[in-house]
């Protein structure tokens, strides 16, 4: 990931892609599964479960980026990746993560 002025810029990416993720899966799980299995609409489910799914492989590959970056615990880790397979779990986790990254610009972490 390209280095820029900002120390807290790959989490403020993270971020990003983690509340891109969460809202994809809640697209897929509550519009696109029931327009396919109740409306017959089966499209919407390859379309949104494609979005998601590159979607995951980028929260991942990040999640691996802020871990190397900024050390992050593998506690630390479980837990975001846990968040990312729960409806809502990334937006409940960014709270946590926009304290972190905050610390981080300012560079107390």
């Amino acid at each position: 990931m390209a280095k820029s002025n900002n120390p807290a810029n790959t989490f403020l990416w993270f971020r990003k892609i983690a509340l891109a993720e969460g809202a994809s899966f809640l697209v897929l799980l509550f519009i696109a599964m029931p327009l396919k299995y109740l409306a017959g609409f089966p499209i919407m489910v390859t379309i949104f479960g494609s979005i998601h799914g590159v979607l995951v492989v980028a929260f991942f590959i990040l999640l691996n980026e802020v871990r190397s970056e900024y050390k992050k615990s593998w506690n630390w880790i479980f837990k975001a990746a846990f968040a990312s397979f729960l409806p809502f779990g990334t937006f409940v986790m960014d709270r946590q993560w926009k304290k972190e990254q905050e610390e981080i610009s300012a560079g107390v972490a």
